[in-house]
C-alpha cells in the first residue's frame, strides 16, 4: 500500500493518515489547548478561546496533505451527507493571497435551511440555517478537502439533521446509566459510551449494464425483471470464494477506509448472487455514524474505479435476498467495562441484569418507535419477506439467559451443570461465553453475547435513526429504575431487596417481547398477535408512531426532540415515501411506453413476418415430419398442423395478448399515480401510494416480466437478471 506521495507503507502506518486525530492534535497543539480540546471531546462545553489555535493546526495539517479547501460536513434529513467547499485563500495587498482558516470558520458555517427537507419547520423565504462544529468527531481529508463534522440547525434553533438528535440521545443514556452505576457503587465511572458496529450489505454489478437500466440509475432498484433460471437456491454464493474483480474492489475499499481511520474488518460474499458484506470493528456511536456514512459514499466511488456499480437499495432485485444493515449496539464505560457482559461479582451480575431488563422493557414499550426508525419505501420490500426480520418486533435472548430470567421471575434457583445460583445480587451468575446459544437470524433484536443486534435497518439508511431510538428508550427505562431505587435508598430501604423486586416485576411485565424461535413461521405470527405485539407492515402504518402521545413525551422529557421537530420528521418521512413511490411509478411508465412495449412490438413484427413468409411458401409444421405444399406429408391423421408457422404465429399471438394486458395495466398505473399525486394531505397520499399505486406497479410488472420471458434477448431493451447478477 502507498501513501499520497506514492511511498509504500504498512497498514498500521497508513491507518488514520487522513484523520486529524489524537496524535496530530497532540503534536500540533499547545499542551493547554490540547487538554481543553480533549475535555470538550469528553462531553464538556467548547471553550471558544481555543478555536483559533485548533483551526490553524487543522489548516496546516490539511495543506501539508495537499488540501486547498475546507467544508462543514453535515447530515441533513436526506439521509446522505452534504458539504459546501470554501478555499483557504485570503486576499492580501498586491494581488496576493495567503492560506488562512480562522476559529470562527471552524466553529460555525451557514447553509440554506429551506432547501433541505425540514417538514414545515422553515418556509422557502426563511432560508438561513447554520452548521456548527462537532468537536467530538475527528476532522478528516476527502478529495483534498478538509471535512469538519458538524451539526445542522435552522435560524430558530430547530434541528434539521441526523447527528444532533444522536448526540442528545447519547448524552441522555450517559446521564441515566451513570445514575444506575452510582447506585451500585461505581463512583470511578465518569462517562458511559454507546458503542455501535454497523454491518453493511451491498450488491456489485457491472457499471456498463447498470447504465443500461433506467430503473437502477433513477430508483436504485429494478422495477422490471424476470427471475433468472438460477437465483440463490444452490446456496453456493454465501461465504464462497470471492471473485478476483470483487476482491480487487474490496482491497481498494479497505485501503480507502483505513486511511480515514474506519476499522473495516470483515468482508465476505452474502447469500444472494452479486451480494457482499463489510463489517467494521465497534466504535463510539457518533463516530460509527460518520464512518458508515463515509463507507457508503466510498463504496460507490471505489466501485466506479473498478467499472462496477455499488447498489445500496434494500431490494434491488425481486426474488432474491435484499440488503440490510445490522446495527450492533452496546454500552461501555470509560473504565473499559462492557455493561452488557455479566461480571464475576454478585454486584456486577445484578447490574448486568438490571441493564438487560432496561433494554427488554424499552423494546416492549416502544416497539412502534423502533419500527418507525427503519421505515422507508425501500425497506418495506425487505421486512417480513422471509429473508429479513418480520415487521413485528421481538427479542432473542437464547435459551440459557431466558431460563435465568424465568427462574428470577418465579423466585427459584437456577441450576447449571458446573454451578448453582441464585438470588439476584447474592450468588454468582454463570459466565456467558459469546457462543452460549445458537444465533437466531430471524430475530429483529437479538442478544449476541455482549451486545444487541438490531437487524431491521435497511442497507441504504442512516444508522442515526435506530440508534437515537434505542438510546432514548433505554435511557427512559434506566431513568424509571434510578428514580425508584434512589427513592428507596433515601427512605432507608434495603437496596438489594428493592432491586430484586424491580427486576422480577420488569421480567413479568415485559416477557411477551422475548421469543427465541423462528420469526418467519406462521405459528409465530399467530402467537405474536395473541401476545398483543403489533405488526406494522408498511411505512404508512409505522410513521404515525412519531406523533403518538407517549412517544412525544419520552423524546421531550429527555430533550431529544421538541414536538414540532417530531412532527417535521413525520412529514419528511411520509413525504419521502410518497416521492419515492411516485418516482418509481413514473419511471415504470416511462420504461414501458418508450422501450418495453416498442421492443416487444418489434419482436412480434418479425415473428409475424416469418410466419407469413412460411405461409406464403406453403410450409406446414407436423408431428415428426415437415413438408412443402403438403407433397410429402399427410394433413390428416399423421398429426400435421392445420395452421402455418405454428411457433412464430403462436408466440406472436401470446405476446400480443400480453401486450394488451400490459397496456391496460400501464394505463391503470398512470391513472392511480396521477390521482395519488394530486392529494394534498400527506397521510392520505401515503395511503393511496400504498393501497393503489404499489399494487398497480406490481400488476404492470407481472405482465411485463411475462413478456420478457418470451422475448428474444436481442430485442429486450435491458440487461436481464442473469446478466446483472452473474456477469460480474
Amino acid at each position: 500500500m502507498k501513501d499520497n506521495e506514492g511511498v509504500r507503507v504498512g497498514v498500521p502506518e497508513m491507518f488514520g493518515s487522513l484523520v486529524f486525530g489524537d496524535d496530530e492534535m497532540k503534536k500540533r497543539l499547545p499542551e493547554e489547548v490540547y487538554q481543553r480540546l480533549k475535555r470538550t471531546m469528553a462531553g464538556h462545553s467548547l471553550d471558544p478561546a481555543i478555536a483559533d489555535a485548533v483551526a490553524a493546526a487543522m489548516k496546516d495539517w490539511a495543506i501539508e496533505k495537499g488540501a486547498t479547501h475546507f467544508t462543514h460536513w453535515f447530515q441533513p434529513m436526506t439521509g446522505i451527507t452534504a458539504e459546501k467547499h470554501d478555499s483557504f485563500i485570503h486576499p492580501v495587498d498586491g494581488g496576493h493571497v495567503i492560506m488562512e482558516f480562522k476559529g470562527k470558520e471552524l466553529v460555525k458555517g451557514e447553509s440554506d435551511a429551506s432547501s433541505f427537507p425540514n417538514g414545515g419547520l422553515r418556509s422557502t423565504f426563511e432560508a438561513r440555517g447554520y452548521t456548527a462544529w462537532d468537536p467530538s468527531a475527528y476532522a478528516f481529508l476527502k478529495d483534498n478537502t478538509l471535512c469538519i463534522p458538524t451539526v445542522f440547525y435552522a435560524y430558530g434553533g430547530e434541528v434539521l439533521d441526523k447527528k444532533t438528535p444522536l448526540l442528545r440521545s447519547m448524552e441522555a443514556i450517559n446521564k441515566q446509566t451513570l445514575r444506575i452505576l452510582k447506585l451500585f457503587g461505581n463512583e470511578d465511572v465518569q462517562r458511559v459510551m454507546v458503542t455501535v458496529g454497523a454491518e453493511q450489505e451491498y450488491f456489485l454489478i457491472s457499471r456498463k449494464k447498470y447504465y443500461q437500466r433506467q430503473d437502477l440509475v433513477i430508483c436504485g432498484r429494478t422495477l422490471f425483471g424476470a427471475r433468472p433460471p438460477k437465483g440463490q437456491e444452490m446456496e453456493d454464493h454465501y461465504f464462497g470464494t470471492i471473485k478476483p474483480r470483487v476482491k480487487e474492489f474490496m482491497a481498494d475499499l479497505d485501503e480507502e477506509l483505513w486511511k480515514l481511520g474506519i476499522p473495516a474488518k470483515t468482508e465476505h460474499n452474502e447469500v444472494a448472487p452479486a451480494q457482499h458484506e463489510l463489517a467494521p470493528v465497534f466504535g463510539d456511536c457518533n463516530n460509527s455514524l460518520d464512518d458508515n456514512q463515509l463507507t457508503m459514499e466510498i463504496m460507490k466511488k471505489v466501485a466506479r474505479r473498478h467499472e462496477l456499480a455499488c447498489l445500496l437499495h434494500e431490494k434491488p432485485f425481486e426474488g432474491i435476498n435484499g440488503s440490510g444493515k445490522h446495527n450492533n449496539w452496546s454500552l461501555s464505560t470509560d473504565t473499559g467495562i462492557n455493561l452488557l457482559e455479566p461480571g464475576d461479582s454478585p454486584s456486577e451480575n445484578a447490574q448486568f441484569l438490571l441493564i438487560l431488563c432496561a433494554v427488554i422493557q424499552a423494546v416492549d414499550d416502544y416497539q412502534d418507535l423502533l419500527r418507525a426508525s427503519v421505515a422507508s419505501a425501500s425497506n418495506d420490500h425487505r421486512l417480513g419477506g422471509n429473508e429479513a426480520p418480520t415487521a413485528t418486533l421481538s427479542m432473542f435472548l437464547g435459551e440459557e439467559l431466558t431460563e435465568i430470567l424465568e427462574t428470577i421471575e418465579a423466585g427459584e434457583d437456577y441450576e447449571q451443570k458446573d454451578r448453582k445460583l441464585m438470588k439476584v445480587g447474592v450468588h454468582i451468575l454463570p459466565r456467558f461465553p459469546q457462543d452460549t446459544t445458537d444465533r437466531n437470524r430471524t430475530s429483529p433484536f437479538a442478544f449476541t453475547g455482549n451486545k444487541f443486534e438490531f437487524r431491521m435497518p435497511g442497507s441504504g439508511s442512516s444508522i442515526s435513526d435506530p440508534d437515537v431510538m434505542i438510546n432514548t428508550i433505554v435511557a427512559e427505562s434506566l431513568c424509571q429504575y434510578a428514580d425508584e431505587l434512589e427513592k428507596a435508598v433515601s427512605e432507608g430501604k434495603d437496596f438489594h431487596t428493592e432491586l430484586e423486586a424491580l427486576i422480577r416485576r420488569v421480567i413479568k411485565a415485559h416477557k411477551r417481547i422475548i421469543f427465541n424461535g423462528n420469526n418467519y413461521s406462521e405459528e409465530w405470527k399467530a402467537e405474536a398477535e395473541r401476545r398483543g405485539l403489533p405488526c406494522l407492515r408498511t411505512t404508512v402504518d409505522a410513521l404515525p408512531a412519531y406523533l403518538a402521545e407517549k412517544n412525544v413525551e419520552v423524546f421531550t422529557k429527555h430533550h431529544i426532540f421538541t414536538k414540532s421537530e417530531l412532527e417535521s420528521r413525520f412529514e419528511i418521512s411520509m413525504e419521502t415515501y410518497c416521492k419515492t413511490i411516485n418516482l418509481e411509478a413514473l419511471t415504470m411508465i416511462d420504461m414501458a411506453y418508450k422501450e418495453i412495449l416498442p421492443a416487444v412490438s418489434a419482436y412480434v413484427k418479425d415473428l409475424t413476418e416469418i410466419a407469413m413468409r412460411q405461409q406464403s411458401l406453403g410450409m406446414m409444421v407436423c408431428d415428426g415430419a415437415d413438408g412443402l405444399d403438403g407433397a410429402d406429408v399427410d394433413s390428416g391423421e399423421s398429426g400435421c398442423a392445420k395452421s402455418f408457422g405454428s411457433f412464430e404465429a403462436s408466440l406472436a399471438a401470446e405476446l400480443t395478448r400480453l401486450q394488451a394486458r400490459t397496456y391496460k395495466a400501464l394505463r391503470k398505473l398512470e391513472e392511480v399515480t396521477a390521482k395519488a399525486h394530486a392529494l394534498s394531505n400527506i397521510t392520505e397520499k401515503g395511503a393511496a401510494c400504498r393501497d393503489e399505486v404499489l399494487p398497480a406497479m406490481a400488476a404492470l410488472r407481472k405482465e411485463a416480466d411475462a413478456m420478457e420471458r418470451l422475448t428474444a434477448e436481442k430485442y429486450w431493451p435491458y440487461p436481464t437478471y442473469t446478466k446483472l447478477l452473474f456477469y460480474v
